[in-house]
C-alpha cells in the first residue's frame, strides 16, 4: 500500500509526534510506501521522519506564515502558536498553506489511504481537499480539549471528522467522548491504543537500577503535574522518606514564569533534582533501566505512550488515574505494576481546583513511597506492538490491504 500520513505539528518531542513517526516505521517495514506531511518552524531538521519516507514539510516562520507551529497543547516543549490566538487571516494562510501541501503530496505519492493524526484543523482540510481516497483519523484527545475549550475552526472542523472514512480513539473513555463532541455513533469509532518499540524499550539485567529513585518524563510544566511532583518530593521528604533522586526528561513548556517556578522549587527540595532536556529514544530507554519507579501525575492525557515505555523497560510507574487509561493498561497488560492516584477535580479540561491539590500532593506521596517499596517487578510488553495498532487504524479507514 501507499500510505500518506498527516500532522500539523512536528513529527517529534509530543506524544502524538513520537506515535506518527512509529506507525511510519511500522508502515515501512510492512513493505508500504509512505510519506509525511507535517508542519516544522522553518530551518527545524526533519530527521525524525523514519528514513525511506518521503516528506512534505508545510514550514512556519515563513513570509507565507510568519508564525511558529501550532502546538495541538497550549503548553509545548517547543515554540508554538496556540490555536486560540490564530486570526481568521492566520488561520486561512494555515488552511492555503496545507491545502496545497496535501495535493502536492497525493500528487507524488498516489496514496491508497491518508492517516491523520488530531481529529482538527489539519484533517479537516485533508478531508476537505483528498476526493476518493480513504482517510482516516485518529484523535490524541487534545484535539477535544481544544474543541471544548475554544471556537476556532469548529464550524469546519466538525462537518469534516463526520465526513471521514474511519475515526480512531486511544480507548474506551475516548470513544465517548468523541461521539460526544461530533455528533457520530460511537460504534464508528475505533480502539486502536498505542504501541511500542521493543528493539527499544526492554530490560537489560545487566544495568544496575538506583533503588529509591523517580523518573518523570514528559513536558515539565504546570498540567502534567511538575509542581505537584516537586510537592510530593518535599511531603515525603519531611517525613524521612524522601527518593534517592528525581529526573525529569522532556522539554519546558512555554510559560516563562511557569518554568522559573518548578526550577526555585525543585532547588529548595534536599533531594537532588536534575532536568535532562528533550532524549532521543535510546537514551530515554536507558533512564527508564536505571529508574526505580516512573511518575506521570498528570491532569490529562490521551494514552501516555510514556509510561507503556517505562514499563516495557521494567519501571515500577505511579499515574494518575485519568479516564480511559487505567482500563486501557489493564486489558493490555494486566499485571502491569502500576499504583494509581485519584486525580483533583479539574476546570476547563486540565486545570486543577487549587483547594485540592494538597490532598492530591498527599495522596501522590503515599504511592510514591509504596511504589518504591514494591519488589522490583517482572514483566512481559510486547502484546502492545505499533504493527499491531497500525493494523487497527488502516482496518478503520476501509481500504482494502
Amino acid at each position: 500500500m501507499r500510505i500518506l500520513n498527516v500532522s500539523a505539528q512536528k513529527p517529534d518531542s509530543t506524544g502524538s509526534g513520537t506515535y506518527l513517526s512509529a506507525l511510519v516505521r511500522s508502515e515501512l517495514a510492512a513493505g508500504h510506501e509512505a510519506a509525511v506531511v507535517c508542519g516544522i518552524d522553518d530551518g527545524d531538521p526533519l530527521d525524525a521522519v523514519p528514513a525511506g519516507a518521503a516528506v512534505y514539510p508545510v514550514r512556519f516562520c515563513t513570509g507565507e506564515l510568519p508564525f511558529h507551529v501550532c502546538g495541538m497543547s497550549d503548553v509545548m516543549p517547543y515554540p508554538a502558536t496556540r490555536y486560540r490566538d490564530l486570526t481568521p487571516a492566520m488561520e486561512e494562510a494555515f488552511v492555503r498553506a496545507f491545502s496545497r501541501t496535501v495535493r502536492r503530496a497525493v500528487a507524488g505519492l498516489r496514496p491508497d489511504v491518508v492517516v491523520c493524526h488530531h481529529l482538527y484543523l489539519a484533517t479537516s482540510v485533508v478531508r476537505e481537499v483528498v476526493d476518493g481516497i480513504p482517510v482516516v483519523a485518529v484523535s490524541h484527545s487534545t484535539d477535544l480539549r481544544q474543541l471544548r475549550q475554544h471556537g476556532l475552526g469548529r464550524d469546519r472542523i466538525v462537518p469534516a471528522v463526520r465526513a471521514l472514512d474511519g475515526v480512531c480513539a486511544l480507548h474506551d473513555a475516548q470513544v465517548e467522548e468523541i461521539a460526544d463532541v461530533f455528533s457520530i455513533d460511537p460504534g464508528a469509532v475505533t480502539v486502536v491504543g498505542v504501541g511500542y518499540d521493543p528493539q527499544v524499550f526492554h530490560p537489560d539485567p545487566a544495568v544496575p537500577r538506583d533503588p529509591g529513585s523517580l523518573l518523570f518524563v514528559g513536558k515539565v510544566c504546570r498540567a502534567k503535574g511538575v509542581p505537584s511532583l516537586l510537592a510530593a518530593v518535599s511531603c515525603l521528604e519531611r517525613e524521612g522518606r524522601g527518593p534517592s533522586r528525581l529526573r525529569l526528561a522532556g522539554g519546558w513548556g512555554s510559560a516563562q514564569a511557569e518554568c522559573d517556578a518548578i526550577r526555585a522549587t525543585a532547588e529548595g527540595l534536599s533531594t537532588p533534582v536534575e532536568f535532562l532536556g528533550r532524549l532521543d529514544p535510546a537514551s530515554l530507554a536507558a533512564e527508564y533501566r536505571a529508574a526505580d519507579t516512573f511518575v506521570l501525575p498528570s491532569f490529562f492525557e490521551g494514552l501516555p505512550l510514556v509510561a507503556v515505555e517505562a514499563l516495557a523497560c521494567g519501571c515500577k510507574a505511579v499515574l494518575t488515574d485519568l479516564p480511559g487509561v487505567r482500563p486501557w493498561l489493564a486489558a493490555g497488560l494486566p499485571d502491569a505494576p502500576v499504583r494509581w492516584v485519584a486525580p483533583p477535580t479539574v476546570t476547563d479540561v486540565d486545570k486543577p481546583r487549587p483547594d485540592e491539590l494538597p490532598a492530591f500532593e498527599a495522596r501522590l506521596a503515599g504511592q510514591l513511597a509504596a511504589s518504591l517499596a514494591d519488589p522490583e517487578p517482572s514483566l512481559d510488553a510486547t502484546a502492545l506492538s505499533w504493527d499491531a495498532v497500525l493494523d487497527r487504524v488502516l482496518a478503520a479507514s476501509g481500504a482494502a490491504m
